[in-house]
């Protein structure tokens, strides 16, 4: 499988409310951290995410967490 595409070098922090997220592995998304379809074709898939209570999160930007789909602060070493 090919790298992900680095949607950008730092944490989407957003307040989040409670529902179901589709985050964005492949990094083309136009709605990023989230899925817009943009994967089709790829190897990539969208995570779900279940977020249970509303609350700010920081969504991974660099798509080469290792803690899916939030920040882990690997966007340092890119």
């Amino acid at each position: 499988m090919s790298d992900p595409q680095v949607a950008q070098k730092s944490p989407y922090v957003e307040q989040t409310e409670p529902g179901t997220y589709w985050w964005c592995a492949c990094g083309k998304s136009g709605d990023q951290p989230f899925c817009d379809g943009a994967h089709k074709g790829t190897a990539f898939t969208p995570l779900q995410q279940d977020v249970a209570e509303a609350g700010t999160l920081a969504w991974c930007g660099c798509k080469h967490t290792k803690t899916p789909p939030f920040c882990d602060g690997s966007h340092r070493a890119l």
